[in-house]
Formats: C-alpha cells, sequence, structure tokens
C-alpha cells in the first residue's frame, strides 16, 4: 500500500556537527535571561509574569526562530542551529511549539522557583522539571539530545552563521592574561 520512497528515513545523526553542552547551556541562560527581563517588568504577581513570559518565550523562541534561519538570540550568539533531521532543513511551526512548550513551561516553573528563596524544597522542586528535561542531554552521549529534542525531534547543530559570543571572550580573556603577565 505504501510506497518505501515515502516513508521517512531514521535520523542519521552522526552527519551533523555536535553542540558542546556549555554553548547549548549558555544560548539557553541569554534566552531565559533576555525573556525573563522583559517579563520582569510585570511581576506585580506570579500569574501576570508567567502571562507575560510565556508569549515572549514562544516569541522569542518559535517565530524568530523560524525568521531566522534556525536562531534565537541566544543561539546566534553561540553559532547554534535548529534543525530537523528527518528532513534535513529547519523544523516547522508545529515541531518549534511543541520543543518550546516543553522548555517554556519547565522555565516559567523555574522562574517561579528561583524568585521563592525562602523555601528551599519547592525551590528544588519547581527547577527539577528544567533540569530533568536538561539533563537528558548529559545521559545521551552520540546525539545530546535532551527530553524536548526527543518529543519535538529536533537537533541541535553548531553553524558558522552567528556571533561566536564564547570564543571572541575567550580570545579577549587570552589576550588580558598575556598582558598580565609582561
Amino acid at each position: 500500500m505504501y510506497d518505501d520512497d515515502y516513508r521517512l528515513s531514521p535520523a542519521n545523526y552522526r552527519k551533523y556537527p555536535k553542540v558542546p553542552l556549555d554553548r547549548r547551556g549558555w544560548a539557553f541562560i541569554v534566552d531565559f535571561l533576555s525573556v525573563w527581563f522583559i517579563s520582569s517588568f510585570f511581576a506585580t504577581n506570579l500569574i501576570v509574569q508567567w502571562l507575560v513570559f510565556l508569549p515572549c518565550w514562544w516569541i522569542l523562541r518559535v517565530l524568530i526562530v523560524e525568521k531566522n534561519q534556525g536562531q534565537s538570540l541566544g543561539n546566534w550568539l553561540f553559532d547554534i542551529k535548529i534543525i530537523d533531521p528527518r528532513y534535513n532543513r529547519l523544523p516547522d511551526l508545529l515541531s518549534l511549539g511543541k520543543r518550546e512548550l516543553m522548555v517554556g513551561i519547565g522555565s516559567a516553573l523555574a522562574i517561579a522557583g528561583l524568585q521563592n528563596f525562602s523555601s528551599g524544597l519547592s525551590m528544588l522542586l519547581l527547577l527539577s522539571p528544567l533540569a530533568i528535561d536538561c539533563s537528558l542531554a548529559l545521559i545521551d552521549e552520540e546525539t545530546n539530545l535532551a527530553g524536548h529534542d526527543r518529543i519535538a525531534q529536533t537537533f541541535t547543530i553548531q553553524t558558522k552563521r552567528g556571533f561566536s559570543l564564547d570564543l571572541r571572550l575567550k580570545k579577549i580573556f587570552g589576550q588580558i592574561q598575556r598582558s598580565m603577565r609582561k
């Protein structure tokens, strides 16, 4: 009934350049802090802040990624691109939406945990969904797929298009160290 030519081939992750986990982490932190900064202006209560955070997160991580060749602000700063390895191109809006819904809800819960320093247990419980999702990338040494990447069937790769912030900072700090030794 179905022709073999129309079936999806399983993704071959080995042909793509892997992104080091520290770069992925820094790119996420840049995106997280930029959206948290915007939503903190509406911090009258947590629900209002979430109602601002989640649409801003969706705009930054879905709409801008779709229009900017698979890169959000943080991904652009650290030369990272999101692709759909099954089709070897940018993911569609549905895949990006699934991916960022998981990360956005985890990030919104993390905001509640980070703003609640009075109770350490609730802070840990609210940070745990995001930590579990991202720790799956640590377990998988071959592909470094996080939970949101597995569900949305997306993959992050290195690209030459970006700002290379980490490499530029490393170069500047190296120059400072050399000048201080002289």
